[in-house]
């Protein structure tokens, strides 16, 4: 059985692979002609723990290449990014990967929509393009969602363990797809229908949105009242039946701050969960606020950003709250510098540790990498013009930092400003 998988991102590339590492014929399809030369150069576009050793698995039954091949399986796993215009999905993509496919769609075929799409768009703009091939979907050919669930920094992991849910515009493409599937994935496989697919995707990413959100306001009145929120939380999750997520300065990453404006782009309800959006895009204001308190007096300061990557210990900077942050800060004055030690490529250089702390009067963290545990305060508080640090995601061993002459904050600690 030969498969196509178009698309060779985070998500595309690694399920390429781990098809073809179980023994199928993989095309991987991109339209980045640099992307393609990489690959097949042995080469690999990006990081991801695991990612070097599968490809060196799968090498023999996979290749790269710029165009759409005739096929068995049709796997789509392109981008599906916000218009922030509109608050919609910009489906641009994946209208574009269906288009590829028609002129080498055949009967009996299966097509896969992996990319994360607002319900209903199986049915009303996937299906209707592929049935211009003259081949009508259900009848001739198997069209089926079957949403990831990975995220960076364990994606090939998720991918083998977690669950999937394959949603069918018929039972038996739902079936085709289960067995497909079942070739790598050793978690449990539930079937269901492609729009219920598409929306049980969506939720699960809003209920998170939403969760993070409940404890980022908690977070704030935690700060007014004089309480620690990250005390409050833990012991308010030993209830059997409470799982309050960790505050931040912001919501990042191409699931969490992008899926709830999906699920409701065509509702005329989801008030709850557009204010809950609402909340967390501001989080990097009220991270601001924070840090402009710590440094009032300070003429003309310079703040360091710890870490641009939306989570911890991963290179992707997608929809990171630092930029908003950063952004934010310049435009009130702060002169801004950057050290990620994950990050490569940013709106704002990325700068080497000593060069980032050097004259600066703050350090503001924004990412929660492991590496900022082990770093020297003394060392870093030489370089500095004024030792302050606010620990907007509570990482850094605050009674070193301390011992070693630092003002500290850590959002929403309220138990500091007694």
């Amino acid at each position: 059985m030969r498969i196509s998988v178009l698309g060779l991102g985070y998500i595309g590339l690694p399920t390429a692979l781990l098809f073809a590492s179980a023994g199928y014929n993989v095309v991987g399809v991109d339209v980045n002609d640099k992307k393609v030369k990489l690959l097949n150069d042995g080469k690999l576009p990006f990081q991801e723990p695991g990612l070097e050793e599968l490809f060196e698995k799968a090498k023999q039954n996979f290749k790269a290449t710029t165009e759409v091949e005739e096929s068995d399986v049709f796997l789509i796993a392109v981008p599906t990014p916000l218009d922030e215009k509109t608050k919609a999905a910009d489906l641009r993509y994946v209208r574009s990967a269906s288009e590829m496919i028609v002129p080498h769609l055949r009967k009996e075929n299966l097509v896969i929509l992996e990319s994360t799409v607002p319900p209903k768009t199986t049915e009303r703009l996937l299906i209707p393009i592929l049935e211009k091939s003259g081949l009508k979907a259900g009848k001739d050919f198997h069209v089926v969602h079957c949403p990831e669930r990975a995220i960076p920094g364990k994606t090939i992991h998720e991918m083998i363990y977690n669950d999937r849910i394959i949603g069918g515009i018929t039972k038996e493409s739902a079936e085709l797809a289960k067995e497909l599937y079942s070739s790598f994935v050793k978690g449990n496989i539930y079937i269901t229908d492609a729009t219920t697919a598409e929306f049980v995707k969506l939720i699960e990413n809003t209920y998170r949105d939403v969760n993070i959100a409940l404890v980022n306001e908690l977070a704030q009145i935690a700060e007014e009242y004089g309480i620690n929120i990250w005390e409050a939380i833990e012991l308010a999750n030993r209830h059997p039946r409470v799982n309050l997520h960790k505050p931040g300065p912001g919501v990042g990453g191409h699931c969490i701050a992008i899926d709830p404006w999906f699920l409701i782009q065509d509702s005329s309800n989801g008030k709850m969960i557009a204010l809950a959006r609402h909340v967390n895009d501001t989080m990097p204001n009220y991270t601001l606020r924070r840090v402009r308190e710590m440094l009032k007096g300070v003429d003309y300061p310079t703040i360091t950003v710890f870490g641009v990557a939306y989570k911890g210990n991963v290179d992707d900077a997608r929809e990171t709250p630092a930029l908003r942050f950063i952004r934010l800060a310049k435009n009130d004055g702060f002169k801004v510098k950057v050290y990620d030690p994950f990050v490569n490529e940013f709106e704002y250089p990325i700068l080497g540790l000593e060069e980032a702390v050097r004259d600066s009067d703050c350090i503001v963290v924004i990412t929660d990498h492991d590496v900022f545990r082990f770093l020297d305060p003394d060392d870093i508080g030489k370089l500095m013009r004024n030792r302050c640090v606010f620990d907007a995601r509570n990482v850094l061993d605050h009674e070193k930092w301390r011992r070693a002459g630092f003002k500290v904050r850590v959002l929403g600690d309220g138990k500091e400003n007694l």
